[in-house]
């Protein structure tokens, strides 16, 4: 038997920020790269999952991992995050345009349409974990926690509801990256 369930995958700050004051993501960039981490993280994508994400993340990844600098510097994740199904979330879009590099889309209106269907994991996008976690939609988050303290920010559980969770999993990296996985209780 299938099963639906929705996971998060999202970096976070020391201090609870999924981006910086004006939507930056560059600092979990400045982790030193880890082979650990990175096989991790190869292992995580090799699922297929539908991949959710909102119309900031969306515009972020489209940007990248359709580009051959994507293809040479992490041929397996290009490779994922290319023909992997992809769920975008945003009242703004229109459209979303689809090529050999970058396929497998479809545009939803508003996180109440997502069907559970399968296997689903939320890339970034902070306002759709919000959403998604308000309406108890969320079987896993998976917290990535960047050795860095941004002081200020978009705080990942802005406006969530009080939810109580267990840790399943903890998991660290030499880079200083830990994994924090947790279930609803």
């Amino acid at each position: 038997m299938l099963m639906s369930t929705i996971s998060t995958f999202t970096h976070v700050s020391v201090d609870g920020f999924f981006a910086g004051p004006n939507g930056e993501i560059d600092w979990f960039h400045s982790v030193p790269k880890d082979p650990e981490y990175d096989a991790y993280t190869h292992q995580q994508s090799s699922s297929r999952n539908t991949l959710l994400m909102g119309h900031t993340t969306y515009e972020m990844m489209k940007s990248y991992w359709p580009t051959p600098d994507a293809a040479k510097a992490d041929p397996e994740m290009a490779e994922v995050m290319r023909n992997s199904p992809k769920i975008v979330f945003s009242k703004t879009l229109s459209s979303l345009d689809e090529g050999p590099n970058w396929k497998n889309l479809s545009l939803l209106r508003d996180v109440r349409e997502l069907k559970k269907t399968g296997e689903m994991t939320i890339l970034g996008s902070g306002s759709i974990v919000q959403q998604l976690a308000n309406l108890g939609m969320i079987d896993e988050f998976n917290l990535i926690v960047v050795p860095v303290v941004l002081g200020k920010g978009k705080p990942l559980f802005n406006d969530v509801r009080k939810t109580d969770l267990k840790l399943v999993e903890a998991k660290s990296f030499r880079n200083g990256i830990a994994v924090h996985k947790y279930a609803p209780n």
